[in-house]
C-alpha cells in the first residue's frame, strides 16, 4: 500500500483531476485546502530580503490557495492514479504541483 500526495497549486483543476480519477476506477480519497508558504512570507513585513520575492508574487492568485490530495491505495492504483493525474495537472510545467507517494506499512479502516 501506498500514500499519495499530491499539492497542487492549480486548484482550479481540482474538480476536473477528481473526474478523471473517477473514471479511471481511482476513488476514495482525501483533499484538504491549504496556503503556500510563499503567500505567507509575501505578507511577512519583518523580512527586508524578501521585499523582491514579495513584489514578484504580489499579482500571483494562484499563491493563495493550494490543495492537498491524499490517497491510500495499491500499486495498480497508483500507476492509474499518477498518470491520470499528470495527463491533467502537467506536472512538468512550473508552479504546477507536486506529487510523491511513502510505502504504508498498515491500514485499518478501508473495509478491506
Amino acid at each position: 500500500m501506498n500514500l499519495l500526495i499530491v499539492i497542487l497549486k492549480k486548484a482550479n483543476l481540482i474538480d476536473e483531476i477528481c473526474k478523471e480519477l473517477a473514471e479511471n476506477g481511482v476513488h476514495g480519497g482525501t483533499i484538504i485546502d491549504g496556503v503556500g508558504m510563499a503567500s505567507i512570507i509575501e505578507k511577512m513585513d519583518d523580512l527586508p530580503m524578501f521585499s523582491m520575492l514579495r513584489s514578484i508574487l504580489a499579482d500571483d492568485d494562484e499563491n493563495e490557495t493550494v490543495k492537498t490530495m491524499l490517497f491510500v491505495m495499491d500499486d495498480d492504483e497508483l500507476v492509474k492514479a499518477r498518470k491520470t493525474i499528470r495527463d491533467v495537472v502537467g506536472l512538468d510545467e512550473p508552479n504546477t504541483g507536486i506529487m510523491f507517494a511513502v510505502p504504508v506499512t498498515f491500514v485499518e479502516g478501508l473495509g478491506a
